[in-house]
């Protein structure tokens, strides 16, 4: 199983539609971004979905319990493979959401974006440090019916611990060896987030932005093999 879900957030739906062809076969999926959703919406969406893979729809819902729950079914005629919602939009929130989604999506809760530090949460008032603002997030969202976490590839191994084998860890931030970090403040390559419990990598510019990207997503598949 390959276990990388590629992000797709190119503004030009053409040139993700070639993308995503080109990667057909070497990688295990297409992450669908804000950007995407919203240059595109359902139509873009679909276009996408005829490629036959699956799809990782990351639009971090987060509003009052009833509106999340209309998103989520309003969502579920595309069929994605997973959604997301923000864990900090609280227990009602996320139990909404799942019995909006009724088993028929997974449904992941995005704890502290990985961007975000511990400076960077003192800022908005969070002052715990960034792991255990995370476990405590992903224990709520496992109470209130969530499929797994969205989660930084330094909070793997204590989810794991927290949360069992079971829970799904979707992990963004990561960065091959040979890739630059860019805006991500907590990376760890794809073999160390593998052999540290994820379940699955979202893995962007190392793939999109390489002058070959069918060969870097090869080389990652590689690293993981």
């Amino acid at each position: 199983m390959n276990q990388v879900f590629c992000a797709i957030d190119t503004p030009h739906l053409p040139d993700a539609l070639a993308l995503i062809e080109e990667l057909r076969g070497k990688v295990g999926g297409i992450k669908l971004g804000l950007e995407f959703f919203l240059a595109h919406g359902a139509a873009g969406y679909c276009a996408v979905a005829e490629k036959g893979l699956p799809i990782f729809l990351d639009l971090k819902l987060h509003d009052i319990p009833n509106t999340v729950a209309g998103a989520v079914k309003s969502l579920l005629p595309l069929q994605p493979a997973f959604i997301t919602v923000h864990a900090s939009g609280g227990a009602a929130m996320m139990r909404a959401a799942a019995d909006a989604a009724q088993k028929k999506t997974k449904l992941l809760a995005v704890t502290v974006l990985t961007s975000l530090d511990k400076t960077d949460l003192s800022a908005v008032g969070q002052e715990a440090n960034t792991q255990t603002q995370v476990v405590r997030l992903a224990r709520l969202a496992k109470e209130n019916g969530m499929d797994g976490v969205i989660c930084s590839p330094e909070e793997i191994s204590a989810l794991r611990t927290a949360l069992g084998k079971d829970f799904i860890l979707m992990v963004p931030g990561i960065r091959p060896a040979w890739a630059d970090a860019n805006d991500q403040k907590r990376t760890l390559t794809p073999r160390q987030a593998i052999g540290a419990g994820a379940s699955y990598l979202v893995i962007g510019r190392p793939i999109t932005k390489a002058e070959d990207p069918a060969q870097a997503a090869q080389r990652i598949a590689a690293e993981l093999a």
